[in-house]
């Protein structure tokens, strides 16, 4: 019996590390057999057998996403995010369709202009993440406005011609009818991706990415490890806009556009953990074939294209769920809890089914004291010290405009028309600045505003009697929006980027199905009248933002639901301590920035007459840099709502002065990042 006790137990520490090996890869295994699953399908719904030219042309197909999600994989692994990845592809995308006339421009050159051009972008972004230790969000969101307006200056729409050189050498055959070169690029990245991840940087990258603090303190360098990350990352989005480059033989400042939603899809599905820590690049560039096969299926089905971004967004959603599936995930906590609910209310233990006296702390008759307030100021220091300044730089702005344009310090019209414009962010800023103070972001609002809008012009085609019950649909449809935004936080336990990035996708491709491609309808007379009319000397939607304006400071400051978001914000532990129901107030929260787009949606058809694709596009960011500039803390916990509009002032005073200059769109884009990163930058904690 000793003797069978000694042989059992090497044989059984053997098998432990390999069964942990087993689970660390899970996620890649069922990414593989997913693809195989895929490609047999694909095999069978052909009424011919797939030949080497099918394959190949399926590998070229992929090979863009799956450079990419290469390189965004190096961030996620570090735990971080990065929102510019199809930004740099567009980007190298018009510098080489734009720069190179010469055909017979060597490749190499190209090569190497593109992948600079990505790392010089990502050593951009690894600055402010690593070294002013910002968060990668803000920065890489604003660092892909400041892209594409860097792209738009460059090629405003597409043209221009790549060397074909370029397409000589990453297209074709490395083997004749046997080895596509996309795969021989895809294996060289593959090879180099094994070398780094046995170097000390490799090792340090899944340290940080699963505890940067407990890195930070055996000694791995932190800051350094975080920039090359970036680094490199870029240099990956470089090659794949160079390859796309190849690809298409031209330039087109929006190429790289869709790639966000698909990018995170494809690293998810490839088994790579969202937070850091662990997966690879093999997984994500299994992934990437996955989607892409997923889109060629439907395709093959006869299922419309617009159908394309539900299903990314969708199968994102998805794969992060069925990567978090056990027993300590918010869902089964969240399925626990409500049992546990359930047996208290049917023994009738739920302290609302008990009686009996209050129990607050009563303190003896005549004790109390009249509590003696400090000065206004006082109180409100520190409010004032992060929301003052961008009512500063509101004044300079007109100031600035009177001398630029003229006829504004004194000209009420200059004043009825800003307010009206300040209309949108205004209203957005509740929502974004809602959720912003609970620590979360909303990446659903372009698509939101968009597909609300879409509804609303459609339900409403130029009828007024239709307006008393399109508005309430709308924003109806708003709050369901920011509802499957919230349960999916809350409930489900997925990060709000992720949900909110795979919702925007949905809702871009229900709009696109909805409308079939073209919206039509109209607003009715009376909301554009509403939003333009102002032949009484004031705009009938001047007096509407007054009453938001006291709405908004009242829900924020004086409400329990408003007092319950900054406690969230400031600590969802010790909130939950304190007795407040943080799930409950997350879903309120997104659902308050849902109903806030859908009347954005609303407001944007009757100013412009008509609803359009995209609408909605342009207010992410501003919606996002208003919160910031007007002093909220992007992590949460501070901000007043009255500071918010002091960022809605100063960004529609910008955009209206640069609308009087003969400075392009682009610039605006532009110049919004830059805001970003400057009051980020400036207004975030000291001791971060």
């Amino acid at each position: 019996m000793a003797g069978t006790a000694a042989t059992t137990a090497p044989l059984a520490s053997v098998a432990r590390p390999r069964r942990l090996r087993l689970a660390r890869h899970r996620g890649l295994l069922l990414a593989l057999i997913v693809l195989a699953v895929l490609i047999a399908v694909v095999m069978n719904l052909g009424s011919t057998a797939l030949t080497y030219y099918d394959l190949s042309q399926l590998a070229t197909t992929g090979a863009t996403l799956a450079i990419a999600a290469a390189g965004q994989t190096l961030v996620v692994l570090s735990g971080g995010f990065d929102l510019s990845a199809g930004a740099v592809v567009s980007l190298v995308n018009v510098v080489l369709a734009a720069g190179f006339p010469d055909a017979a421009t060597s490749p190499l050159l190209l090569i190497l202009v593109g992948v600079g051009i990505g790392m010089a972008s990502g050593a951009f972004n690894g600055f402010f993440v690593a070294v002013l230790r910002m968060q990668p969000i803000v920065v890489t969101l604003a660092t892909m406005f400041i892209l594409q307006g860097v792209t738009l200056l460059v090629m405003e729409k597409p043209g221009g011609t790549v060397p074909a050189t370029l397409a000589g050498l990453f297209l074709g055959d490395a083997i004749p009818n046997l080895l596509p070169r996309p795969i021989v690029l895809l294996a060289i990245l593959l090879a180099l991706w094994a070398w780094l991840r046995r170097t000390r940087l490799g090792t340090a990258i899944y340290a940080v990415g699963s505890d940067a603090d407990a890195a930070r303190a055996a000694g791995i360098p932190t800051t350094r490890t975080l920039f090359l990350v970036y680094v490199l990352a870029g240099g990956c989005y470089g090659l794949a806009g160079t390859f796309i480059s190849a690809q298409t033989g031209s330039g087109d400042p929006l190429v790289g556009n869709p790639m966000l939603l698909q990018v995170f899809a494809a690293i998810v599905v490839g088994g790579t953990r969202l937070g850091g820590g662990r997966g690879g690049v093999l997984g994500a560039i299994v992934g990437a074939y996955i989607l892409m096969l997923v889109v060629n299926i439907l395709l093959v089905l006869n299922v419309s294209a617009y159908y394309s971004t539900v299903a990314e967004g969708g199968i994102l959603i998805l794969a992060v769920l069925g990567a978090a599936i056990g027993r300590d995930t918010k869902l089964a906590e969240a399925l626990r809890y409500a049992r546990t609910r359930w047996h208290a209310w049917r023994a009738g233990l739920l302290p609302a089914q008990r009686g009996g006296t209050s129990r607050l702390l009563r303190l003896p008759a005549g004790t109390a004291r009249p509590l003696a307030l400090p000065p206004l100021l006082v109180r409100h220091a520190e409010a004032l010290r992060f929301a003052l300044p961008a009512y500063v730089f509101f004044v300079l702005t007109v100031i600035a405009t009177e001398l630029v344009l003229g006829h504004t310090l004194a000209d009420w019209t200059y004043y009825d028309r800003l307010i009206v414009l300040c209309t949108f962010l205004a209203i957005l800023a509740l929502g974004q600045g809602a959720v912003i103070l609970t620590g979360g972001l909303d990446l659903s609002l372009p698509w939101t505003i968009g597909l609300c809008g879409i509804l609303f012009a459609g339900m409403v085609k130029g009828s007024d009697a239709a307006l008393p019950y399109a508005l309430p649909l709308v924003l109806l449809a708003g709050a369901a929006i920011g509802l499957v935004n919230g349960l999916g936080i809350v409930v489900l336990g997925i990060s709000p980027i992720v949900m909110t990035l795979a919702m925007n996708g949905i809702l871009q491709g229900l709009a696109l199905v909805y409308s079939n491609g073209t919206p039509d309808g109209f607003s009715s007379p009376l909301l554009r009248r509403f939003m333009t009319d102002a032949s009484l000397g004031v705009t009938p939607v001047v007096l509407f933002d007054v009453l938001f304006v006291v709405f908004a400071v009242l829900l924020l400051g004086r409400t329990p639901f408003g007092r319950r978001i900054y406690a969230v914000g400031n600590g969802e532990r010790v909130a939950a301590l304190s007795g407040v129901a943080v799930g409950g107030v997350l879903v309120r929260v997104y659902m308050l920035s849902g109903v806030c787009a859908a009347l954005v949606g609303a407001l944007l058809t009757g100013f412009s007459g008509q609803a359009s694709l995209g609408m909605g596009d342009e207010y992410l960011l501003p919606s996002i840099a208003v919160v910031v500039v007007g002093g909220a803390l992007i992590t949460g916990g501070r901000g007043q709502y009255l500071g918010m509009l002091g960022g809605v002032l100063l960004l529609t005073a910008l955009q209206t002065l640069l609308a009087g200059t003969t400075l392009p769109y682009a610039t605006r884009a532009i110049l919004f990042g830059v805001v970003v990163l400057g009051a980020v930058m400036a207004l975030r904690e000291r001791r971060s």
